[in-house]
């Protein structure tokens, strides 16, 4: 269902039929075989006999289609003093990759009476009417791209052949239908010129009136300039759906709706440069107010689109300073979070580093404490004064003063632990020294005698203090 839908969606956007009804029944007569269905509706020579058939379906259903919806809704009516005639445009194609595929490029309505309102969308351009259908009978669907090489090579053959003075038409390098867009675009009319270059007066009205200095300047300051041999596909065309009977042919047009344009003015025949402004001003006059009023809608769109986009760009860069705050917000909270856990975590290693501080310093008091207690009792009691007995006075460097009597026996490590048991310093290293003669007591003489070390039957120490 799905993909029955999809197809009739797009067999309608392709041929610009609004009826859903006579859409489903065309791709339905073709199997619903969607280029075949394309194919039929759009050519009109078919060389096989089946293909025929089709056409011919196609073309009942056309026509059922078109009697059941004869009332179009009204056109606006035309600027005061200016009569319109309603021209129908011929088919424009846009070539795709299978070569069936039609565009069309839809116009807004120009409306009179101060007020305007135009729109441009995609509508199709194929043979959606009977008088569609009629002006393209037998004229092979041109595309865009060969529009435009068309009209260049039209410019390129004028200014070949009438372009030698300093004055000449600006006319555009592109298709018709781009040339009233662009029109419709700078709130401009759109001057058409048919050239024919067979008839005998086109040379000398080229060269006098369209070559003119008086009105170049005219139509190219008030004008947008689109002209088409009617050698070419386009041109011959467009000299159908204006009807042209006798040339030189111009004529001044504006967009209606769909695929209509407003015919303002046609001038067939030779004219003087002079003739052509008297039409050309009129024209223009009676057009100024709907060309004003476009202007202005145009105008007071784009303000307002201004005002909303500058509005918008507000409202963007306020809800953006608004986010940057919260944004800068969180980020301070967050910050300050991390701030106050880190504290907690370095003031929590602190105490945890002080209490192993003071658990490490109370086990070596207490370390120290049992090793004086162990150094005191390897000493044994104090002897009595007798001739083995030495007496050893030890000074510290704070001034404290320590006595005690030794074997003579006893090595001079059992000084050292003597001094330790005692308590009176901070420090492990240090030597016990003597002044007269100055002798250090260090590792090497601990094992040696009191005796031995000449320190019997007296001896006077102090500490040194090692660095």
């Amino acid at each position: 269902m799905s993909d029955i839908a999809d197809k009739l969606a797009y067999f309608q956007a392709i041929t610009g039929l609004q009826d859903p009804d006579l859409c489903n029944e065309i791709l339905a007569a073709h199997n619903w075989d969607l280029e075949l269905a394309i194919s039929s509706f759009t050519t009109t020579d078919t060389p096989h006999g089946g293909d025929n058939d089709n056409a011919d379906q196609n073309t009942h259903l056309l026509s059922q289609s078109q009697s059941s919806s004869q009332s179009e809704p009204p056109l606006p009516p035309p600027p005061p003093g200016l009569a319109w005639k309603l021209i129908k445009l011929p088919v424009s194609v846009i070539s795709g990759s299978l070569g069936l595929i039609s565009g069309a490029i839809g116009f807004g309505l120009w409306a009179a009476g101060g007020v305007l309102s135009y729109s441009l969308g995609f509508v199709g351009l194929g043979p959606g009417s009977s008088s569609a259908a009629a002006s393209s009978a037998g004229t092979p669907l041109v595309s865009v791209s060969a529009a435009t090489t068309e009209a260049m090579q039209f410019v390129a053959a004028f200014e070949r052949d009438y372009g030698g003075g300093a004055f000449k038409p600006n006319f555009v390098s592109e298709g018709f239908m781009d040339a009233l867009q662009r029109s419709r675009n700078s709130f401009k009319l759109l001057f058409v010129y048919l050239h024919s270059p067979d008839h005998p007066d086109t040379p000398e009205f080229c060269r006098r009136t369209l070559c003119s200095e008086v009105f170049v300047e005219f139509v190219n300051q008030n004008f947008v300039c689109w002209g088409g041999s009617i050698r070419a596909s386009e041109g011959f065309k467009m000299s159908n759906s204006l009807k042209a009977s006798r040339f030189p042919f111009c004529a001044l047009v504006m967009a209606a709706t769909n695929q209509r344009i407003a015919l303002l003015q046609q001038v067939e025949g030779p004219k003087s440069p002079e003739e052509m402004l008297v039409t050309l001003q009129r024209v223009l006059e009676e057009s100024s107010p709907v060309l004003v009023a476009a202007r202005l809608d145009a105008e007071e769109r784009r303000t307002n689109a201004r005002l909303r986009e500058e509005q918008d760009a507000a409202y963007r860069a306020a809800l953006e300073a608004d986010q940057a705050r919260e944004r800068q917000r969180r980020e301070e909270e967050e910050r300050l979070a991390r701030e106050a856990v880190e504290a907690e975590r370095k003031l929590k290693e602190e105490e945890e580093a002080r209490e192993r501080a003071a658990q490490e310093a109370a086990e070596k008091q207490a370390a120290l404490a049992k090793l004086r207690e162990e150094k005191a009792q390897s000493l044994g009691e104090e002897p009595e004064k007798g001739p083995n007995v030495t007496q050893v006075l030890v000074r510290f460097p704070n001034g404290v003063r320590k006595e005690r009597r030794f074997n003579s026996t006893v090595t001079i490590q059992s000084l050292y632990d003597y001094v330790d048991s005692l308590g009176c310093l901070e420090v492990e290293n240090y030597s016990l020294v003597s002044n007269f003669p100055r002798v250090v007591y260090g590792q090497e003489k601990l094992a040696l005698s009191l005796k031995e070390a000449g320190l019997h039957p007296q001896a006077s120490l102090f500490v040194e203090l090692g660095s």
